[in-house]
């Protein structure tokens, strides 16, 4: 990839907002300088080759600069509620929304400056738990982007009249995406055809949970979801692990040539479907489906643990799914950000600044140990985390010269103050 060229400024308001990120590593092994500005990268050129004249500095030396993965699929209604008390999950609006904006403040901080959160409509609660998530997003403005998707339980038959009218009041209130999980209906198909009607009246994209597990009930999907705009998600998609290849491979292709994205759970599950497991990636991606990953529920009812983070997601499917590190880590950037619709980032002079730089030289590495890390979005620093390492004084460790923070003034002894990696 060529040095991007320095892109002219756009007056004081562009130079106010101005950060120069020096000594960047890229995967492609070029050390270089990025200067962000107007929340898009104005510029990239070789280490040293950019001043600073104006510019707030960032000294990236010792990190890899990534683009920064997104969250294409999070709980964020309820994330965090298994711990919250042995009782019922509460849904009183307050705590929602703390819940909602502490999840969303946790990926961020892992690097994800946009995330699509699933919530559920209806029941006792009816908009009130999206009324909660909206108002989260709205107290997350600056520090990321947070897009709703709104989830009724049934569309179909009287008692799916309420859903149907209660999904089109959500969309106006501010979900920006319809989905559902048409699975738990009495009428899969119609509660998809329901879906995408609501989708056409009013511009969103669809996101539906299912299992994936009947061919027949996929195939219907993909012909229903074909060429509809601006997209159409489906995950997680396990039950196509456990069908025969053959069956696998003709979802699969029905799927690619529909257009419809693929988001896979390998961190775990979510409460809108029943199975556990992955969807299978590899077979997917062979196929020419979109493919990406998310989170899925983080330390609820139906997860108890689980961190958010999307490096770990990528670390799984090239530890266990058997991509490369390039590529399990598309799913969690490239792929994720087209899955919902956002555009594309790279680290070159006119793209967003949505970045990530990790401590770390090689991908691979950084999936391994992602423990420091420096989140910016649009254009700033909205996040940081800081790991050291320490080691007692070894002989091992004075040999191999490893990483430990200085104790020199509270134990009297020198160190050299590093971050692990």
């Amino acid at each position: 990839m060529p040095d991007s060229q320095p892109q002219p400024s756009h007056g004081a308001t562009a130079n106010a907002t101005a950060l120069l990120l020096r000594g960047a590593r890229l995967t492609d092994g070029r050390v270089v300088d990025v200067r962000l500005s107007g929340g898009r990268i104005e510029a990239v050129g070789t280490a040293g080759s950019l001043t600073a004249a104006g510019s707030s500095c960032v000294d990236l030396d010792g990190h890899l600069l990534l683009p920064a993965p997104a969250e294409p699929h999070a709980h964020s209604d309820t994330a965090l509620s298994a711990v919250a008390s042995d009782g019922p999950v509460s849904y009183d609006p307050d705590d929602v929304q703390r819940r909602a904006t502490e999840a969303a403040l946790l990926q961020v901080g892992h690097g994800a400056t946009a995330l699509r959160t699933h919530v559920r409509i209806g029941a006792a609660q009816e908009l009130a738990p999206m009324e909660a998530v909206l108002q989260a997003r709205r107290s997350l403005r600056g520090l990321g982007d947070l897009t709703v998707v709104a989830v009724p339980r049934l569309l179909t038959g009287v008692a799916g009249a309420d859903g149907l009218a209660m999904l089109r009041d959500a969309v106006k209130m501010g979900a920006g995406v319809v989905g559902g999980c048409p699975d738990v209906d009495p009428d899969p198909t119609g509660y998809v055809e329901a879906v995408l009607t609501v989708a056409a009246e009013h511009g969103c994209c669809v996101d539906l949970h299912t299992d994936g597990g009947d061919p027949a009930r996929l195939a219907r999907l993909a012909a229903m979801a074909g060429g509809l705009r601006p997209g159409v998600s489906i995950g997680p998609c396990a039950g196509l692990s456990r069908l025969p290849a053959d069956a696998a491979g003709r979802a699969a292709d029905q799927l690619a040539a529909a257009g419809v994205a693929v988001v896979s759970l390998p961190q775990g599950g979510c409460g809108g479907v029943e199975q556990r497991g992955v969807a299978p990636v590899r077979l997917l991606r062979a196929a020419g489906v979109r493919v990406a990953a998310g989170s899925g529920a983080v330390r609820d009812v139906a997860n108890p643990v689980g961190r958010g983070d999307p490096l770990e997601a990528a670390y799984l499917l090239a530890s266990q799914g058997g991509l490369r590190a390039t590529e399990a880590y598309g799913t969690v950037s490239t792929a994720a950000r087209e899955a919902m619709g956002l555009p594309e980032v790279r680290v070159e002079a006119g793209f967003p600044a949505e970045l990530l730089a990790v401590r770390g030289e090689r991908l691979e590495g950084v999936l391994s140990l992602a423990y420091s890390r420096i989140v910016i979005h649009r254009g700033r620093v909205v996040a940081r985390t800081n790991a050291v390492r320490e080691y007692c004084d070894s002989a091992v460790a004075v040999a191999l010269d490893l990483p430990r923070q200085g104790r020199q003034g509270r134990e009297g002894r020198e160190g050299r103050p590093e971050s692990a990696p």
